[in-house]
């Protein structure tokens, strides 16, 4: 598998999933006949929640998994997969106990993997664009 493959893999997954999340959002807007804002609706708000952190985080970590597969021998392609597979696990999990609860376990695992594959990311990056320099 190439690079990126991989990275349209890891991008074609997460696009799906700011989807999913979109449609819950749009599902409990006509449920609830809320058109703006999350009209004091705890559950909703949550699932609005869930959609705007999902869109706040993925953006960054498809660019960087991007990026990073461009670097074609600079980058090992096991990397590519950590953090494709800690982004994607983590925004399930986060969006999961967004919908269940306020603070639990999914939630914090999640941005945890979410920060991991940031982490890896922003390394691998730094790291491949020094590569090209040395």
């Amino acid at each position: 598998m190439l690079r990126l493959e991989v990275a349209a893999l890891y991008a074609g997954v997460n696009i799906l999933i700011l989807l999913v999340l979109a449609v819950l959002v749009v599902a409990g807007r006509r449920k609830h006949k809320i058109t703006l804002g999350h009209g004091d609706n705890e559950a909703f708000g949550r699932a609005v929640r869930a959609h705007g952190n999902a869109a706040e985080y993925i953006p960054a970590g498809l660019v960087g998994i991007v990026l990073l597969a461009l670097f074609d021998p600079a980058t090992p392609i096991w990397l590519l997969h950590a953090a494709g597979i800690s982004l994607t696990l983590g925004r399930i999990l986060h969006a999961w106990g967004l919908h269940t609860g306020t603070l639990n376990a999914g939630r914090m695992f999640g941005m945890v993997l979410t920060w991991l594959s940031y982490a890896l990311l922003g390394g691998g990056l730094i790291w491949a664009g020094l590569a090209q320099q040395l």
